[in-house]
């Protein structure tokens, strides 16, 4: 059996104390028919030059060093993972986590087996303060393999596996025919790639199992969220909205309109846990209030859940009285 060309596609950015770690975990895979695409997005640190030695020490290996013009960000870099790939594959492993050594080759046994498009696996938050591990971004479905459309797009929208772009194996022929690319200068551009990406999706397989380690530190993106992120999710809001509108099929548009919700929702609060800045919330809640969101009808249809119905309600109120009853229910 000839095995598939699997793509890993790593970003190599301000990552100096973690890169080797990075990279150690990607040659230990017991999977081998693999293809290594680094895209340096030209930091100021000195990622490259460690890159470059393992690089030589390495030369058995199919690493390929790939140079952005200029720094781009992840968007950008991810998309030049997926037009450079030569593989059948390719998994996205951002450069300051790890992956287990049997990870690619149980995700590809599952594709292969399946014929899917998608692969999602389990993950471990490891905190690099305290070493305490735990289970991250974890999958919720029932099932093992989903084989129909509507299926595996109500599968992303009961948020029953991670919106995140690592940690899964995904077929580039899949990717590039339906151009599921990374939307240019979004800073939280996976949940977004990973709506379009379930509006497409046909067959999708779950690994209930933990094969990606998610290093959790200070430069985390996930500990340093700003009025940067807060405009990125009003964007992304925006975008979905337009497919929200777009839509034909009225049950799909109705779970769309139920994602915007949803979304608005755990921003609002992933706005107040970041900053805690009453006018930074204020200015996301009144950004929400201007987008989709149900009209007076469908409160009472049977299209949308009592739980969507209350979010909807509390998100459109005058902005004071939300804001003071979103301080009453989630306090500090």
């Amino acid at each position: 059996m000839n095995l598939p060309l699997v793509t890993i596609s790593i970003p190599i950015y301000q990552c100096e104390n973690y890169i080797i770690n990075c990279l150690k975990s990607v040659v230990s895979q017991t999977y081998q028919n693999l293809e290594i695409l680094l895209v340096d997005d030209f930091g100021n640190d000195n990622s490259m030059l460690l890159v470059e030695d393992f690089v030589q020490k390495n030369l058995h290996l199919n690493f390929k060093i790939l140079k952005n013009k200029k720094n781009s960000g992840l968007s950008v870099v991810r998309n030049v993972g997926i037009d450079n790939a030569q593989g059948k594959y390719i998994f996205f492993l951002d450069s300051d986590d790890e992956i287990t050594p049997d990870c690619i080759s149980k995700m590809v046994e599952i594709a292969e087996r399946g014929q899917v498009e998608m692969v999602c696996g389990n993950t471990i938050g490891y905190k690099v303060s305290n070493k305490i591990s735990k289970e991250l971004f974890i999958i919720k479905s029932e099932k093992d393999i989903i084989t129909n459309a509507d299926d595996a797009f109500d599968s992303f929208i009961n948020g029953e596996y991670p919106v995140n772009s690592c940690n899964k194996l995904i077929r580039v022929d899949f990717l590039k025919k339906n151009k599921l690319y990374f939307t240019r200068d979004l800073f939280a551009q996976d949940s977004l790639q990973s709506f379009e990406t379930a509006l497409k999706l046909q067959r999708i397989a779950f690994l209930k199992e933990s094969t990606y380690i998610y290093n959790l530190h200070d430069e985390s993106v996930i500990h340093n969220r700003n009025k940067r992120n807060f405009d990125n999710w009003i964007t992304i809001i925006s975008i979905i909205e337009k497919y929200y509108k777009l839509e034909k099929n009225k049950d799909r548009k109705s779970k769309i309109l139920s994602h915007i919700i949803d979304y608005k929702d755990l921003t609002l609060l992933m706005n107040w846990k970041a900053q805690k800045n009453e006018e930074l919330w204020k200015y996301s809640y009144e950004a929400y209030k201007k987008l989709a969101s149900l009209a007076f009808a469908d409160y009472w249809s049977s299209d949308f859940s009592k739980e969507t119905k209350k979010k909807n309600f509390l998100q459109n109120l005058p902005t004071d009285l939300g804001y003071k009853i979103f301080r009453k229910r989630f306090g500090s």
